[in-house]
């Protein structure tokens, strides 16, 4: 899968290449190394999802400068340039911006000109007038990701300033901080560079934004601000999901469902007042941040509904409705509890409280099934035309069944079975089935459902159907390339829910030769020749370099293969081949086959000396690496294979050697690119150098830690790295640089000079304690003199700055050794893999 993820990449670049003119930006890093973002300039990769930039998606980073952005029309370096290219979305196609990681000023907080609102309205930051409209920050951590203004009523404005206006329905905001600056500061974690102090200490009106539309939803979004907040007040339907909220007084959205948010009260009142249909609090806590004995909700008079929230406050406080609650008043509650004590609000009006404990009302807000809690989200956001933007509709279905209640009303949700789905031209179709479903719990069969391709790849399948609840996909690619669209169920009403297909097309038979391989040897490089009948397509053919005892190929052992789809056509000869066969064995290959039967062509004599430009250098991007398990200890070679050290006995794992241990390929988290990784614990790679009397040496390795925090590990279990130097690959005597987990810190690693003898390792430095161990971490480890000397360092930035004065940023160790004649070199890696892998980039080792 990480392979098809790699190649979708690779193709949406170059299919998008030919259409727009921008071009890569170099070195693209965006502000959170934890969680990278890949920009290609018109493509890109994040959280394993590729994106097409075009005329409805758009890309915003603050970093780049305006050079970089000027010819492509879809990227952007401010927000609001981004917003007045914004064409109106629809359900079915919204318009997307995707913003990375920055501090995006929606109003200039340093122009000193006054803001007055125009037509009897406040003064707004940004008016955005855009229907189905997503606004969605490539970062979890919402605080990475900041929309932000800094003036409020008198400061810097006059009237209540509001940083944004939106019209339109289908706005979704998420994973990013709306915030209104004035009396907060603003403190961004990623570049301190970023952060302002607020305005003014003294709180004043100062709003986030307004929403006139219906089909509102605020995902992982925090707002922030203090008096009159505003998080998308006027919106009619709206869904606040795993959000986080401060404010003062009359801020909050009357008309909200709030769901697993916390919410930070620094004033007594945080709703001017509820709507009278009631806001509803689902699985919330509330924390009392100011220093009064009483707390509401409302100013003024508006019923609510309190289900399983939780009051957090430092001193006894009175939690009431409202300040001054009518006799009509309602409210709801169900498992309120205060600082952990079972508590009704509203004490001093009880009238004005419904407990629900024991009434079937509250399966209006809240459901159970197999002890699991499903809150009721449909009910209260479906409204006449069936929203459901969480998707609990059959689970709220299905467990009336179960009550013999009902507890929707009208249909809500049309699914599609399955939901991603794999085909061949030539091969077996796939079944799609789409079901609508109503109130009175039972599934619609009355409500045409129809089938639609995604536009731009009609002709990639064959639908059964254009009409009906089931739809029989036929793939009809017949073009070289493997196509990602969608097949799309919908109905009249809007209802929609689509298949992701991935249609491949039939394989052709591989290319045949037109010409036989030939070897040619000139200048210590051998080159392989040979021409295939490929009908316009591109050779990818696999070429592999093998060493051999003979002509006839005996006891061959590869020194070079063939990834990522491009050939190795040459071969630079090294010392190590003297006295070897050398054979290059190609099997045939373009993108619409499978590899063919290999041919092989061996140079008519072993190598020889002179043939060979000698050099004392081993250097390797690992692209062309064999990794295959190869156990020989073999004098020029690598082994290659899974080994557990010694000081590993005490954690129970074992060496697997009939599974590969090392794999080259795309990385996660903090590993970029591709490379060489882990692919079962204690992956070793050792080389044993010629016979021979060996010096000095010095090895320079880059690796990406796919632990972003420092920790480098999955656990202080044993878990570390060596880096072996003048080492005896037989005896497994020699030294090593050790990084390893320890208990000390999860966001660092330890750096120790070890030395081995016959395979049992001792220190020979003190630790050093640093959080270098991350992306793009260099480590250089030299014996020269007597001295085995190492350091260690990263370009990459800290998310946040380090306090701790026993952390270094960077790591220098030496120590005196005892001259050696070893030259072997090798890792040993004992940490888990997967999401704990250490990614090879580059190695050099040099001799004297």
């Amino acid at each position: 899968m990480k392979h098809l993820h790699f190649l979708a990449f690779a193709l949406c670049w170059l299919v998008w290449g030919h259409l727009l003119k921008a071009q890569s930006i170099d070195h693209y890093s965006s502000l959170d190394p934890s969680q990278p973002i890949e920009f290609k300039g018109n493509c890109l990769r994040y959280a394993d999802k590729e994106i097409i930039l075009g005329p409805k998606t758009f890309f915003v980073d603050g970093q780049l400068s305006d050079r970089e952005v000027a010819d492509n029309p879809y990227v952007f370096n401010s927000f609001n340039k981004a917003a007045a290219n914004f064409s109106a979305g629809t359900e079915a196609e919204p318009m997307k911006v995707y913003l990375a990681p920055y501090v995006y000023w929606i109003d200039d907080p340093d122009d000193p000109a006054i803001r007055v609102g125009k037509d009897g309205r406040e003064p707004f930051g940004l008016v955005v007038k855009c229907p189905y409209l997503h606004i969605i920050g490539l970062n979890t951590h919402p605080e990475n990701t900041v929309l932000a203004s800094s003036r409020g009523q008198t400061q810097g404005a006059v009237g209540n300033f509001t940083m944004f206006d939106f019209w339109g329905d289908g706005l979704l905001v998420k994973d990013l901080t709306m915030g209104n600056f004035c009396n907060v500061d603003l403190e961004y974690p990623l570049k301190k560079e970023l952060s302002r102090k607020k305005r003014m200490s003294a709180i004043t009106q100062a709003h986030v934004a307004y929403c006139h539309g219906d089909k509102i939803v605020a995902d992982n979004v925090h707002f922030i601000s203090r008096l009159n907040m505003n998080p998308l007040n006027g919106a009619k339907r709206i869904l606040f999901n795993k959000c986080h909220m401060e404010s003062t007084d009359d801020a909050l959205t009357g008309t909200g469902v709030y769901l697993d948010c916390t919410l930070h009260f620094y004033g007594q009142k945080p709703f001017w007042r509820s709507d009278m249909g009631g806001a509803v609090f689902l699985n919330c806590d509330f924390y009392v941040c100011h220093e009064e004995d009483r707390q509401y909700f409302c100013k003024s008079v508006g019923p609510l509904s309190i289900v399983d929230c939780r009051y957090h406050s430092k001193k006894p406080v009175y939690a009431g409705w409202t300040h001054d609650p009518t006799d009509w008043l309602r409210c709801y509650q169900y498992n309120v509890k205060l600082n952990g004590q079972p508590y009704v609000i509203g004490a001093d009006k009880p009238y004005n409280t419904v407990c629900m404990d024991q009434l079937n009302q509250l399966k209006a807000f809240r459901l159970e099934e197999n002890e699991e809690v499903v809150y009721n989200t449909y009910n209260l956001l479906r409204g006449e035309d069936d929203w459901d933007p969480l998707r609990v509709k059959d689970r709220v279905i299905a467990i009336g069944k179960r009550d013999g209640r009902d507890y929707t009303r009208m249909p809500s949700c049309l699914s599609v079975e399955p939901l991603t789905a794999s085909i061949q031209t030539g091969g077996r179709t796939v079944r799609l089935t789409a079901t609508v479903k109503r109130h009175c719990n039972y599934v619609l069969n009355n409500v045409p459902v129809k089938w639609k391709v995604q536009q731009g790849y009609e002709k990639e399948v064959k639908l059964s159907t254009s009409e009906g609840y089931e739809c029989v996909v036929e793939a009809t690619n017949v073009e070289d390339e493997t196509k990602h669209f969608t097949v799309i169920a919908y109905t009249e009403d809007g209802l929609e829910c689509a298949t992701e297909l991935t249609v491949a097309p039939d394989y052709v038979s591989a290319p045949s030769f037109t010409k036989t391989p030939k070897m040619n040897i000139t200048k210590g490089v051998a080159t392989v020749s040979y021409a295939l009948e490929l009908n316009g397509r591109k050779d990818e053919s696999l070429i592999t370099w093998y060493r051999c005892t003979d002509k006839n190929g005996a006891n061959r052992l590869p020194v070079s293969v063939s990834r990522l789809n491009e050939p190795e056509y040459s071969y630079t000869l090294v010392k190590e081949d003297v006295g070897y066969y050398l054979m290059a064995a190609v099997a045939p290959k373009h993108l619409r086959c499978v590899p063919g039967k290999e041919q092989i062509v061996v140079s008519n004599s072993p190598i020889k000396k002179g043939q060979v430009n000698i050099a004392h250098i081993f250097e390797t991007d690992f692209q062309n690496f064999p990794c295959k398990n190869q156990p020989q200890l073999l004098p020029g070679f690598w082994t290659i294979g899974g080994y557990k050290p010694l000081d590993t006995a005490a954690y129970d794992w074992q060496v697997v050697p009939d599974k590969d241990y090392w794999i080259y390929g795309p990385g996660m988290n903090g590993s970029h690119g591709t490379g060489l990784l882990q692919d079962q614990k204690g992956a070793r790679l050792l080389y044993t150098p010629l016979d021979g009397s060996y010096g000095d040496m010095a090895i320079t390795l880059n690796v990406d830690a796919s632990k972003t925090a420092g920790q480098g590990f999955g656990s202080a279990t044993g878990q570390y790295l060596d880096l072996y130097i003048k080492f005896d690959t037989r005896t497994l005597t020699g030294y090593a640089l050790r990084i390893i987990r320890t208990t000390k810190y999860s966001n660092a690693v330890d750096f120790i000079l070890m030395k081995y003898e016959n395979g049992v390792a001792e220190a020979i430095s003190q630790p050093v304690s640093s959080t270098c161990y991350r992306t793009n971490c260099t480590l250089t480890l030299t014996a020269k003199g007597g001295k085995l000397t190492a350091h260690a360092s990263t370009t990459t930035p800290l998310p946040a700055p380090v306090t701790d004065p026993n952390l270094k940023l960077s790591v220098d160790l030496e120590a005196d050794i005892a001259s050696n004649t070893f030259g072997g070199t090798g890792i040993q890696h004992t940490g888990s893999c997967g999401e704990s892998t250490t990614m090879l980039h580059y190695m050099k080792v040099e001799w004297e």
